[in-house]
């Protein structure tokens, strides 16, 4: 291709659409790409980096966020497909002085090292104990009609999708367990 017909292509304009998006219980209003992330929408417009993105290609989990109460990766969704969801990041769960019982528990277990993942492993952490909660088997569940066991190998298996490079996940699982059989509310 000659540089005159380079110059001669039309480059595509491109397209924007004004959301708002339900963010740690506060209305947003944003002028998006279409093809922005969730993940950049909080991190790039919003400004709440508590949501790292690791991977970028969902297989890591540093960039969970609960979406209506679900995990989800941030990365692999569209932001304007959220509109009128109720999504939480870490900066929503707790404050300082005021935090969620699993960041307390965190912090006592040392369930982080470098804390990169820490955010996602949280918000992936207050999910499967809502699962757990309401029966939902896992993988290593033993018995699918019974209420699922508070394990280390359940814990395990529903944390699977969050990486720790640090590999705190001894103090993950102890922090994770000590909410879930009720020593910290």
């Amino acid at each position: 291709m000659s540089v005159s017909t380079a110059v001669q292509i039309k480059t595509a304009e491109t397209k924007t659409t004004k959301i708002a998006l339900t963010v740690n219980g506060q209305v947003q209003r944003l002028d998006l790409d279409l093809r922005t992330s969730l993940l950049d929408a909080l991190r790039e417009h919003l400004h709440l980096t508590g949501t790292k993105k690791g991977c970028d290609h969902g297989q890591c989990g540093a960039c969970t966020v609960l979406i209506n109460g679900r995990r989800i990766n941030s990365c692999l969704t569209l932001a304007v497909m959220h509109e009128g969801d109720d999504i939480v990041t870490i900066e929503g769960l707790g404050a300082p002085g005021a935090l969620h019982p699993l960041q307390a528990a965190f912090v006592e277990h040392d369930g982080f090292q470098c804390g990169y993942c820490t955010p996602g492993q949280i918000c992936s952490a207050v999910a499967v104990l809502d699962e757990i909660r309401r029966g939902i088997p896992s993988h290593v569940s033993r018995d699918l009609v019974a209420a699922p066991a508070i394990s280390a190998d359940e814990i395990r298996e529903r944390m699977s999708g969050n990486i720790c490079r640090c590999a705190a996940y001894p103090n993950i699982v102890a922090a994770i367990r000590e909410v879930a059989e009720g020593g910290r509310k």
